[in-house]
């Protein structure tokens, strides 16, 4: 939960900074307090991960204040196996954060430290640690036994008289209160704490009652009808974000290789040149800024780009040194422009900065809010916070999230770790049902509203920026996970026209597959896939000459587009169905995509047909990390998506 909190607080102490203004510190105002046990403070990486924010500009919050209420145990598991370390606070000693250990036993002794804590959170707007030094009085649970373990300790602990009876001794014995005075006062608590309990055993919440409201407030939850806007963007908005970005200040000196890219850009944006994804993103991005939304993004390398596609902040070449280096944001200069652009590039984290984004975008549903895995491979180091939290935020949390996660995935020949996002995983956490057809009314929208959250892979640009527009909206939120590409970053067939941008565009959850030469009738058979795969079928098919093969392209995995896998499904009543991936036979969006697509067949078209596979076998890796394999692979599934069902049998 820390990142989850800091990221929350960064956004709220954001919002107040807006309401009251410059001159006062809106850290001052609101503050996170985290209660961690001992061994996990010394234990877990996610601990160092968060104090790690302390001094990042990005990631700042004021300070934090750490409560470890340090048990001296960590389940089963004694002190001497569960740290290298004197005490269990000692990793905050790596941002110089004080340290204050006290005595639990001593309840004033703790008062006096929590107020010199949040004194000094205060003045010097640093982390602070309280280890609050005591211990289990029953064991890990109140049905545990830990004298099996800890006999010695546990012998010691049935001597102590708890920390009630100790204080109010104390305070008799001083004088301070009187024996009925402190019965009065711990039976008027029980009688709170008993009418409360009583209460709980009743009350119930409906859906979206009690937490949309605040910012939230006209927010739909699951059950209730809502709506989306249009995702296009008016040509003026365009026309200013266009001008934003190529306008780069005079006497402002960028690299060479930029330079060449901006002229690209100037072109594209004056209809000379289609839209690349780079400027497709600048332009959902900047957009939504003329339009009050906040934007806000980060991740290892983000400014730039893992793969030199965003320069989003462009750097002073020449006029620069150690002391002095001019930066230039072009989406924090467009004129008319209601709301901030923030992009920054992170820690090398995983978990602690995608935590983090995900508290952010909890906070206010006015803001597109972007975590960027570094290689879509790198992701599994948040795999905590997908499964702990973005994948249950509505059912568990009771909380909506926007959250967009970008990982970059495709199989190029890097290897084993820089290859692949998993998106099994992620699949496999989807909960819409493989053998439902969601009602056809209007179901585009209540699919996406009922189900935990979406999974896409875009092939062109202007999918993507109507992706990222789509997110907000809406008068719900989903989380957006996106299996974003590489290779495509720069080939030149993946590019949109202007009008794939303008009003009267929108998102495409199916693009259609190309007319094809022969009659429908005749297309013998027909392909669906996902991402960059798609241009590498079609090069192969146009050098072939082969014009019976359809290819359609499954732009929204999950949850599953139904009624448009239908209608092509239609158009084509005589193909073969095949499915087509780079990704091994036991990952990639095979086995979420195979059941959902015979359920279309059976129940939608009552076609009686298998579905076929071509893509890589089965492997416990991901991909090889050698170019000769790499190739061979990618041929022999190449070649299977060409050879039909009835010749192979023949």
């Amino acid at each position: 939960l820390s990142p989850v909190c800091l990221g929350s607080l960064r956004r709220a102490a954001s919002i107040n900074a807006e309401y009251m203004g410059t001159t006062i510190q809106p850290e001052k105002k609101l503050a996170a307090l985290i209660i961690h046990g001992d061994a996990s403070f010394s234990g877990q990486g996610v601990v160092y991960e968060c104090l790690s924010f302390s001094d990042l500009p990005a990631f700042q919050t004021g300070g934090c204040i750490h409560i470890v209420c340090n048990n001296q145990i960590g389940f089963t598991t004694d002190t001497v196996n569960a740290r290298s370390t004197t005490y269990c606070t000692d990793v905050a000693k790596s941002i110089g954060a004080p340290i204050f250990h006290v005595n639990g036993d001593d309840p004033e002794a703790v008062v006096r430290v929590a107020k010199i804590a949040a004194m000094y959170r205060q003045q010097f707007r640093q982390d602070v640690i309280i280890d609050l030094i005591c211990y289990r009085k029953y064991g890990h649970n109140e049905g545990d036994e830990p004298m099996f373990t800890q006999p010695v300790m546990y012998r010691q602990i049935k001597k102590q008289q708890s920390v009630y009876h100790k204080y109010k001794n104390e305070v008799i014995r001083k004088g301070l209160l009187t024996e009925e005075t402190t019965k009065e006062i711990s039976e008027r608590v029980s009688t709170i704490q008993r009418d409360a309990f009583e209460a709980s055993q009743t009350f119930k919440l409906e859906e979206g009652k009690g937490w949309l409201d605040g910012a939230w407030e006209g927010f739909k939850a699951r059950h209730m009808t809502s709506q989306i806007e249009p995702t296009s963007c008016k040509e003026e908005d365009f026309n200013a974000v266009a001008k934003a970005v190529i306008s780069i200040p005079e006497g402002f000196n960028i690299h060479p290789r930029i330079s060449k890219i901006w002229k690209e850009k100037a072109d594209m944006f004056e209809g000379k040149r289609e839209i690349d994804w780079g400027t497709a993103e600048q332009l959902a991005f900047g957009t939504l800024l003329l339009e009050g939304v906040h934007v806000r993004m980060s991740g290892q390398d983000v400014e730039r780009g893992t793969f030199s596609h965003r320069h989003a902040v462009l750097h002073e070449q020449k006029n620069a040194d150690v002391e002095n280096r001019p930066q230039y944001l072009p989406l924090s200069n467009i004129e008319g422009a209601k709301a901030e652009f923030v992009i920054n590039n992170s820690n090398l984290s995983e978990y602690g900065v995608c935590g983090f984004e995900l508290g952010y975008s909890l906070e206010n549903p006015n803001s597109l809010v972007l975590w960027e895995a570094q290689f879509g491979d790198f992701a599994n180091g948040a795999q905590i916070i997908f499964d702990q939290f973005l994948s249950s935020c509505e059912s568990k949390w009771l909380r909506q999230c926007g959250l967009v996660v970008l990982m970059p995935h495709g199989y190029e020949g890097g290897g084993p770790e820089h290859s692949s996002c998993r998106m099994e995983r992620f699949l496999q956490m989807t909960d819409d049902d493989p053998s439902v057809i969601p009602e056809k009314n209007g179901h585009t929208q209540i699919q996406i509203q009922r189900c935990n959250w979406q999974f896409i892979n875009c092939s062109t640009p202007a999918n993507y920026f109507h992706a990222l527009r789509r997110q907000v909206k809406r008068n719900f939120r989903k989380p957006l996970l996106v299996a974003s590409p590489k290779s495509l970053l720069k080939l030149r067939q993946c590019v949109s026209p202007k009008e794939d941008f303008l009003e009267g565009s929108s998102f495409k959850r199916v693009i259609p597959a190309n007319e094809m030469a022969c009659a429908a009738e005749s297309v013998r058979r027909h392909i669906f896939c996902t991402g960059k795969i798609y241009y590498e079928l079609i090069a192969e098919l146009e050098m072939k000459g082969i014009d019976h093969i359809a290819v359609s392209r499954l732009e929204q995995i999950a949850p599953f587009p139904f009624d448009t896998v239908q209608e092509e499904l239609e158009r084509f009543p005589n193909a073969e169905l095949m499915w087509v991936q780079e990704e091994p036979k036991n990952m990639g969006a095979w086995a979420y995509v195979q059941p959902r697509f015979y359920t279309t067949l059976l129940r939608g078209i009552q076609r009686d047909i298998p579905v076929l596979y071509a893509g890589r076998k089965v492997n416990p890796s991901p991909a090889t990390g050698f170019p000769k394999q790499h190739k061979a692979e990618i041929e022999e599934f190449m070649e299977r998506s060409k050879q039909l069902l009835n010749s192979s049998m023949n």
